[in-house]
């Protein structure tokens, strides 16, 4: 090998090796901002926005909004400084498939990342260096076999996925952090302490809700 070729492909090894070190390092600031603040308060309309705004939660996921109002609703979260993670699949305007979906996001709002269903989306939120959030509803044993299918058929890798409802019997929840290779999360339903503390002694990392007495918790 020349000494042209070799030092071409030092530099991209070494470029490659920065890539995967920067993603795990934003990879692991989440997972941090979760393991401190275990309660996240979901808003999905104004109203729960200002409230939202008013408390401990540091971590707000927006489930409303369109492509207009998306940009502002997200400033008023940053402002307060607290982690803004918009759900794509609830933005209209945004709710399609379409990479350029994530793209409006990260140059158009101050988002930290994104929450969706669509598992082709993570890799270029990822790409784009946002935090990433995919959600799967366990209504059946096939929603379990999608989760342990998640890293295959060329699905990134979320930072962490979302199992909805939240108050599934433990044994579920069990299942579904063997089956994932990433921290698991829990929202929907969520109503009491005691779902809280359900979901959380059997491995959940933190749940989402839209009840605003648990955000008080």
């Amino acid at each position: 090998m020349s000494s042209c070729s070799f030092r071409h492909v030092l530099f991209l090894c070494l470029n490659i090796g920065k890539g995967a070190r920067e993603e795990y390092k934003m990879h692991r600031e989440f997972i941090e901002k979760l393991e401190v603040n275990p309660v996240i308060a979901a808003i999905k309309d104004d109203e729960g926005l200002e409230h939202a705004l008013e408390t401990d939660c540091e971590i707000i996921f927006i489930l409303y909004g369109d492509i207009c109002t998306i940009p502002d609703i997200v400033h008023k979260i940053k402002s307060v400084d607290k982690v803004a993670m918009v759900h794509l699949d609830l933005i209209t305007g945004l709710n399609n498939t379409k990479e350029i979906s994530v793209d409006f996001i990260k140059n158009n709002t101050e988002a930290d990342g994104i929450i969706t269903t669509k598992g082709n989306l993570i890799g270029r939120a990822k790409e784009l260096g946002l935090y990433t959030v995919l959600r799967y509803f366990v209504i059946d044993s096939m929603a379990l076999v999608n989760i342990e299918k998640q890293d295959r058929h060329g699905i990134s890798t979320p930072d962490v996925i979302e199992i909805l409802p939240g108050i599934v019997l433990p044994k579920i929840i069990q299942r579904v952090n063997r089956a994932s290779r990433v921290p698991v999360l829990a929202g929907g339903l969520i109503s009491d302490r005691d779902d809280v503390m359900n979901a959380l002694n059997n491995g959940v990392l933190a749940v989402s809700t839209t009840n605003e007495e648990v955000w008080q918790l």
